[in-house]
Parts: C-alpha cells; sequence; structure tokens
C-alpha cells in the first residue's frame, strides 16, 4: 500500500484497493482506506476514513475523521476532524468541528464550522456558533 506523504495509520484498517470500484453504501465501525473508485455513501459514524491519493470518491461522507489526498465529489461531515491534503480535491461541502486544508489543495463548497460536544460545554463558549466566510472560497486552490 502506498501511502501518501504523512499519512499514518495508526489503527489496522480495511482497504479498497486501486482496482476495485464500488457503487452503492458503505457502513461500518472500522477504519476505511480507499484508493479506488467509490459511488455512493460512505459512513464509518467514529472512524477515520482515508481517501488515497489514487481514489476517486462521488459520495456524500460520514465519519470521525477524514483525510483526502485524492478526489472527492460530495458532502464530507466529520464528528472530529477533516483535511485536505496538498494533492487532494474536494468539491462539496464540509461539516465539521475542525479543519485543515494544506497549500496546493483544491476546495469548491462551503464550510460549517460545528462546535462538538465537548467544546460547546467550555465555559468560555455561551452557544452553538457557525462560521461563515467573508469570502467565497468556492473554486480557489490553496497556495
Amino acid at each position: 500500500m502506498n501511502l501518501p506523504t504523512g499519512a499514518v495509520l495508526d489503527r489496522a484498517a480495511s482497504r479498497v484497493g486501486s482496482s476495485l470500484h464500488l457503487k452503492g453504501e458503505i457502513s461500518g465501525s472500522e477504519d476505511l482506506y480507499i484508493d479506488g473508485t467509490v459511488e455512493g455513501l460512505v459512513q464509518l459514524d467514529e472512524r477515520k476514513l482515508t481517501i488515497g491519493t489514487a481514489a476517486k470518491v462521488t459520495a456524500d461522507i460520514i465519519a470521525g475523521e477524514v483525510v483526502v489526498c485524492g478526489s472527492v465529489k460530495g458532502n464530507v461531515r466529520a464528528k472530529h476532524r477533516i483535511e485536505i491534503r496538498k494533492d487532494g480535491s474536494v468539491t462539496g461541502d464540509l461539516t465539521t468541528p475542525q479543519i485543515l486544508i494544506e497549500d496546493g489543495a483544491y476546495f469548491k463548497g462551503s464550510i460549517e464550522i460545528e462546535w462538538s460536544a465537548e467544546k460547546a460545554t467550555d465555559k468560555n463558549v455561551s452557544s452553538r456558533m457557525k462560521s461563515t466566510p467573508t469570502a467565497p472560497l468556492t473554486g480557489r486552490k490553496v497556495a
């Protein structure tokens, strides 16, 4: 398995290899590494989903953490964090409490910062807040 620079599989992860093409729904309670083509829905709730550099995913994604090194077309919701690495591409809306978009990554869509339950109980946070960018991020390549 060729991992993108900086990608670490810290737990044993299932893998969709580069020669595989899946259509439909993927759901489960373990980490998943996708390097092939997936169309439909990917739902891993509390687990980590890594989209490899060779992957082409056309799906809505719901996971605990999402790392994108390949191509994603669809909405992405992560309970903890979304990362779009330098060679990654996302066209769709993102919802997460924490976002990282590396220089060189491509992103077209909107971002909603959703405070986690832990942060909402922090004394510095009095209510749920949304982040709306003042300048649109549509079609911007981060440099």
